[in-house]
Order: structure tokens, then sequence, then C-alpha cells
């Protein structure tokens, strides 16, 4: 058994003091850009990199301390770092529009900073984690010989997969408080998409597993249950699910045959909603039954609130699917309206073609906006010195990430909703926070309104589950009005769990 006492170094971080001057006051915190060893079998197995905003304030052991995450699988955490919940972020337009090249940064006045410290986590594989080179697990030639494709595969495949990712992430904030001496802190996390599964998964392992109490678990954009994310002839709730966030669309667009004068957008929601839990539900599950009058009725109200065609419903049967309607909407102008966020159109680069081909002008057009801001941010304003590259987002780990719970499959679909009830009764104190963009097709807010009516949730702790969405897309955050809207939602859920 190896002797922990004396571990290895990690790679030289660095250590940095700032000043973010909000309209109000001025907090002065120091940046800790570095990186955290992760032990297997107390083994050193890889290097987790992270970023800490810590507030200089008398009582640091009374102030909030909140851990963050993205999700992907393989992304880092630089999406809610500079767009949202950092002291610095990136500018978009107004309703998060791509500003043209270069990238700015800008002083971000609605930084969580104002109310709590803030490590943002990049997972193993991501960002400037790493995983620590096993030498005599690389050089056994007896196993490369009985399975020469693993000798391709990269070091940091072993966290690649849920259960080692979630613990990955546990061990991490464990001996961050330990170095830090945070455990009597008020401890919070927050994810955005496949992080919100993350954080359903970890508002009960951190508290059952690894003794970390929490205050409160923010899910940004969650993807909670994998059986709402792909609809069939034969797995229906997902095609309902989505028609909410088509008609914000269509609305938003003035595609709609709105449902009521004058022009209602909340009041439209509202009517999609309950076209898809009492109309579009049932008329899908009692399939061949349903009388042609009813189903020529029921396709035209889908018409009305998502505004395509009556004849494209038709040749879809009512199951639309997200790829259809970002060509189909903008049609007649050649336009596609992006998958992450429907308010936001881009030019169809082969309109003449018969299935969707372009690009994703809500997570391609990112790219650029949010490697180049991570970077200059990380190496020039942190002086974070490092030859590796910065992986944003990690294709290699997204397609190779393992789904597998030993057995905890419900018929091949992973969830975490049972963890988030389970959490939320082993601590009937913890705060829930789930918010959408309304215009986000890949994870639409009426799938997390669903779920959450479904929880049974015992009426002493339904009060702690709150769900709110915003105009925007995935990242609604990049609407200033969502951005400042949202801020002080999380203010005060903040002041309420450690009320």
């Amino acid at each position: 058994m190896s002797d922990n006492s004396n571990p290895p170094s990690p790679r030289k971080g660095s250590t940095t003091e700032h000043t973010l001057s909000l309209p109000d006051r001025q907090i002065h915190y120091t940046a800790a850009a570095e990186w955290q060893i992760l032990y297997e079998r107390e083994k050193p197995a890889a290097e987790m990199f992270h970023v800490a905003y810590l507030a200089k304030e008398q009582e640091t052991s009374s102030r909030p301390l909140t851990f963050v995450f993205n999700g992907g699988p393989g992304a880092a955490s630089a999406y809610l770092h500079m767009g949202a919940l950092g002291p610095k972020r990136i500018y978009f337009g107004q309703n998060g529009t791509l500003p043209k090249p270069p990238v700015r940064v800008v002083d971000n006045l609605e930084s969580w900073l104002s109310f709590t410290d803030l490590v943002f986590i990049d997972p193993v594989g991501t960002g400037f984690s790493r995983s620590l080179t096993d030498e005599k697990k690389s050089q056994d030639k007896s196993d490369e010989k009985a399975n020469p494709d693993e000798k391709d595969k990269p070091k940091e495949v072993e966290f690649w997969e849920v259960e080692r990712d979630l613990k990955s992430l546990g061990e991490f904030i464990q001996r961050f408080l330990s170095r830090h001496n945070r455990w009597l802190s008020p401890i919070f996390i927050a994810g955005e998409s496949y992080g919100g599964f993350r954080v359903a998964k970890l508002a009960r392992k951190l508290q059952q597993e690894f003794g970390v109490g929490l205050s409160g678990a923010i899910l940004i954009s969650p993807a909670l249950e994998f059986s709402l994310l792909d609809g069939s002839d034969y797995n229906l709730t997902s095609w309902a699910t989505l028609v909410p966030s088509f008609a914000a669309a269509a609305a938003y667009h003035d595609r709609a045959r709105w449902a009521g004068e004058p022009k209602d957008f909340q009041a439209h929601l509202t009517a999609a909603e309950q076209f898809a839990r009492k109309t579009l539900i049932p008329l899908l599950a009692m399939g061949d039954t349903v009388t042609p009058d009813e189903r020529q009725t029921a396709y035209q109200q889908l018409a009305d609130l998502i505004g395509l065609p009556l004849s494209l419903i038709e040749k879809q049967a009512g199951r639309i699917r997200i790829e259809i309607f970002a060509r189909e909407l903008l049609r007649d102008q050649q336009k596609i309206v992006g998958l992450y966020d429907a308010s936001i159109t881009a030019i169809d680069p082969f309109p003449d073609r018969q299935i969707y081909e372009g690009i994703d002008p809500t997570l391609d057009g990112l790219d650029r906006l949010f490697t180049g801001a991570i970077n200059s941010h990380l190496r020039d304003t942190l002086k974070v010195e490092t030859d590796l590259t910065y992986h944003l987002l990690n294709l290699e780990t997204f397609k190779a990430w393992k789904f597998d719970l030993k057995g905890e499959l419900r018929m091949g679909f992973i969830g975490a909703v049972d963890d988030l009830r389970v959490g939320m009764t082993l601590n009937p104190y913890m705060q829930v926070y789930i918010t959408h963009g309304f215009f986000d097709l890949v994870t639409p807010y009426f799938a997390s309104n669903h779920l959450a009516d479904l929880m049974k949730l015992n009426p002493e702790i339904r009060p702690n589950l709150t769900l709110k969405h915003f105009r925007g897309g995935h990242m609604f955050y990049t609407w200033d009005d969502s951005r400042q809207q949202w801020l002080a939602e999380i203010r005060t859920l903040y002041q309420k769990a450690i009320a």
C-alpha cells in the first residue's frame, strides 16, 4: 500500500488578487487557478483543474461556497464561468446575439461573487484537467497484444462514465473543503445541461456518501431523464414536452397563430402546455383508435401553436423533431433557427436539400467566443502558465461516455430525478432551483415542469423546489434582461437557504 503522507505535487497554478466594481460596492477577491490531485486506491489518478474566486471577507466560514460545472458530457466549466457567474463575462448582444470578432470580455455586474464564493470545476478530460499516466499500464505489451486498441484510447477514458465522474467530483469537493477550511460554510452546487444531471445525482451522493451537507442545488437547463430526450412511435411524452418550446419560438418569430388577442406570450405558452398534456399525449397514446376528425382537429391546433404548415404536421403524424422544426419554421426566408436557442437564426447553407444539414448557430457559433475568452482570461488575467490545450468541448469524451450504472438503468434509459427526490428527503432544508430558457429545444423547459409534477414530493418539502424559466435558450443568461432577472432570483434563493 502506498504512503499518501507525501503526495506528488500537482502542476504549478497561479494565485492573483482582483477587485470587482459593482454599482453599490467593491468586492476584493483572490482568484486561485490550480490543479488538485485525485486518487484511485491511494494512487494519484488525475489532476483536476479549477478556478476558485474567494472574496476577502472577515467571516469566510459563514460565506456561501458554490461549486460549478457544465455538462456535455465533455464540456468544461467555461460556459457558466465566462457566460454568467464569474467576475468577467463575454459581451453578447442584448438578446444573446453573437457579436462580430474579436471576442470582448467585460466586468460582470451580475456575477454571483456578490453573494457567494465560486469554484469552477473542469471534469477530467475537459479544460486543463488530465488523467495521470500509469507508466506500468501504458507499457504493458501483453495487454496491448490482447487488446490492440487499448494503446489508442485516451488515458482519461476511465473517468468518462457516470459513477466515476460523480465520484471524482465528490472527491474534489471533499479535498477542496479540507484544504481551504470551508467545511462549515453553506455549500451549494450548480450545473448546466448534463451538469444539471450531475447536480441531481450529487444532491444525493454528496450527502449520502461524502458527508457534504448542501444548502442548495441549482439545475440550469438540465437533462434529467434521458427517456425524454428521444421520442419514438412508442415513447410518446418527449413529443409533448417539446411543444411549448416550439410554441415559444413560433411566437417570438411571429409565426404562431396566437391562442388569444392581444398577442400574449405567456398565454400562448399556457395554451401550448395544456394542449401538450390534455390533447397531444392522449392522441398519440390512442394510436389508430383515434377518429379522423379528432386527429385532424388536434393537428390543426398543433399547427396553429407552433407555426408549421398543417400538411407537415400531418406528414409527421404530430411527432415533430427539433431538426425539422429548426429547418421549417423560417424556410421561406432560407433561414434556420438554433437548436439550443430557437430565437437565434442563421442562413441555411443548403436550402435546396431535402433534410437539415446546416450548422447550429447557437452551439457551433459560440465556440470562437468561449475559446477565446477563457484562454485570454486564464493565461493573461489569472496568469496561468501551461502548454496544455484548454478543451472547451471535448467531443472525444462525449462519444466515449459510458452511461452504464451497473443494472440501475430503467428499460435502457438513465435518469436522475429519483436521486434528487432522495436528496431532498435526506435534507429537508436544501433548496432546489430548476431553470430553463423558453427557446431551448435540446432540453425543453416543459420536460422539467412535467417531471416536477410527477415527483410526489411531500407537502413539507415541496416548497423547497422552485421552477423558473426565462426568455432565451440553453444559455438564457446571454440575454441581458434574463441574466439580471435570474441574478435577483438566485440571490433570494441563497438568502432563503441560509436564513
